[in-house]
């Protein structure tokens, strides 16, 4: 995890005192004066907070972020107003365009006090090589380290394939997302891809469980270790290891590239696909392009004190932004998918069946899927069909 820098350059007391304190619980082994602690330690060494209760309600932080963001956001609390959800959002905006994390920090500070986030996409606008994607660094200071995408077919949209049923488990903290860059000679860029065996085995094991407890009977570890032998290859021992824990569930493994041309032309082979960070943002949107676009599954993100819900493929839909033609249905989906996280079951039972019915029976849609109604109409649709399933 260290890297060596030149032999007579002695790293700053404050500096050395900085990266040893961060890193306390990922590198066991003592700093000298020579070494640095990679910025992004093996496992984010966590301050817990007191979490943030009144009653029976839940406090949530909610950061709108940009493009499509904050229109959907208020469709959210509408509906969580009619159905009278026991939630109270804290609500962030981050700021796009400034050259400083101050925004992040407490953001991050407030998803630590509340336990649980919702969100939109966040844009990074900054071209400072020092502001850090604001995106990658919630989940990387918060240490989630899963991302769970659940996707499943909705019969009333028209798709190639029908009944799809694939999770994907994403490890979300490392990999090439470790925004590790330098140009090593005029013209020569080097960029890190960082993977651990401790975080591997986290995600891996997080992926076998999931599988048993959702009663699904196989996980594929996608990767690409015939050219990485060494990072992905670690992934790929490492889901091979615990799959030995988990003689009832199969496992088998792809390459990533012929992982997508399978994906495309008989999807119904996989149950569960693990798989390291960029392969997961590759897959999840094939995926979410097989079941009809950007606006309609929600991601899960997962670590093992917080939990954060947004939009599954991550897009800012900057350009449809204000047009009230965004599909809702996908942060409308993160928002059913935090209220089971929260235990509040009856809510989320009640607007997971009002989505059903308008999109699958009465086919109210947006254009990206094939319908002709507003984002407002969608949505109104939902309040409708919560009234006559209430």
């Amino acid at each position: 995890m260290a890297v060596r820098l030149f032999s007579k350059l002695r790293v700053l007391p404050e500096i050395k005192a900085a990266y040893s304190s961060s890193a306390a619980a990922a590198a066991p082994a003592q700093l000298s004066d020579f070494d640095v602690q990679h910025k992004t330690p093996v496992i984010r060494k966590q301050k817990l907070i007191p979490k943030a209760q009144y009653g029976g309600r839940h406090a949530v932080t909610m950061l709108p972020g940009g493009g499509i963001g904050p229109e959907c956001m208020g469709y959210v609390r509408d509906i969580f107003k009619y159905i009278g959800a026991p939630v109270d959002f804290e609500i962030v905006d981050i700021d796009p365009t400034v050259d400083n994390d101050d925004d992040v920090l407490y953001a991050i500070t407030t998803i630590k006090r509340n336990g649980v986030g919702l969100k939109g996409n966040i844009e990074t606008k900054s071209e400072a090589a020092y502001v850090t994607s604001r995106n990658v660094a919630l989940r990387n200071e918060l240490d989630m380290y899963a991302y769970v995408l659940n996707c499943k077919s909705f019969p009333g949209v028209e798709t190639r394939h029908k009944d799809i049923d694939v999770v994907i488990i994403r490890q979300n903290t490392e990999g090439e997302y470790a925004m590790l860059e330098h140009e090593s000679v005029h013209g020569v860029i080097e960029s890190m891809k960082v993977v651990t065996a401790s975080n591997s085995e986290r995600v891996a094991r997080f992926a076998f469980e999931f599988a048993r407890k959702n009663g699904r009977k196989k996980v594929t570890t996608v990767h690409k270790a015939n050219i990485m032998k060494l990072s992905d290859g670690l992934f790929l021992e490492t889901s091979k290891r615990l799959a030995k824990e988990y003689p009832d569930i199969e496992h088998n493994d792809m390459i990533i590239d012929n992982c997508c041309m399978q994906l495309v032309a008989k999807p119904h082979q996989f149950d569960v696909m693990l798989m390291t960070n960029l392969y997961g943002s590759i897959v999840s949107n094939v995926v979410c392009g097989l079941l009809g676009g950007a606006g309609l599954l929600s991601g899960r993100n997962y670590g093992d004190h917080y939990a954060v819900f947004e939009p599954g493929t991550r897009n800012t839909g900057t350009a449809i932004a204000g047009k009230n033609v965004a599909n809702p249905i996908a942060m409308i989906n993160a928002s059913i998918d935090m209220l089971e996280h929260l235990g509040h079951h009856f809510h989320a039972d009640l607007l997971r069946r009002a989505v059903h019915k308008t999109i699958n029976v009465d086919r109210i849609m947006t254009p990206d899927v094939g319908g002709t109604a507003s984002s407002t109409d969608v949505v109104n649709a939902i309040i409708g069909n919560i009234g006559l399933n209430h």
